[in-house]
């Protein structure tokens, strides 16, 4: 992997963890590195970026101390999806709630436009980037 895609992958981990940018910025600068999707995993407290060579990074992801519970809560879910998508929740906030609403996880398939959020029984739910 090109030093300048670890970089960019890094420096946009870090204005996402610190809430400097959003969601739609941030995927956006992923997509010019070449990035085309990434694993935020918040039992192992790392997030992997995935390029379509095969080549990873993996980073860190400092995680809030939220206990995940085990029910799986869709609309609390969405309601932390919605806030984020609104500008009113920057991503820290939005790992406490996605976390408190029993997300596992989730993965982002920015050139498939969208997010599958897990909990941990399997289930699933899929969030569509906004049209462009």
């Amino acid at each position: 992997m090109e030093a300048t895609i670890r970089d960019t992958i890094e420096q946009c981990a870090h204005d996402s963890h610190a809430g400097l940018a959003s969601f739609g910025t941030l995927a956006g600068r992923l997509t010019q590195a070449g990035v085309e999707s990434y694993h935020a995993d918040y039992r192992r407290c790392d997030t992997t970026y995935y390029l379509p060579d095969g080549a990873t990074h993996a980073i860190a992801l400092p995680a809030p101390d939220v206990a995940i519970p085990q029910q799986f809560n869709a609309a609390a879910l969405v309601q932390a999806i919605r806030g984020a998508q609104s500008g009113a929740v920057h991503y820290p906030e939005f790992m406490a709630l996605s976390m408190a609403a029993g997300c596992v996880g989730y993965m982002v398939w920015i050139t498939g436009r969208h997010v599958s959020y897990f909990g941990h029984r399997g289930e699933v739910h899929i969030e569509h980037f906004p049209p462009q």
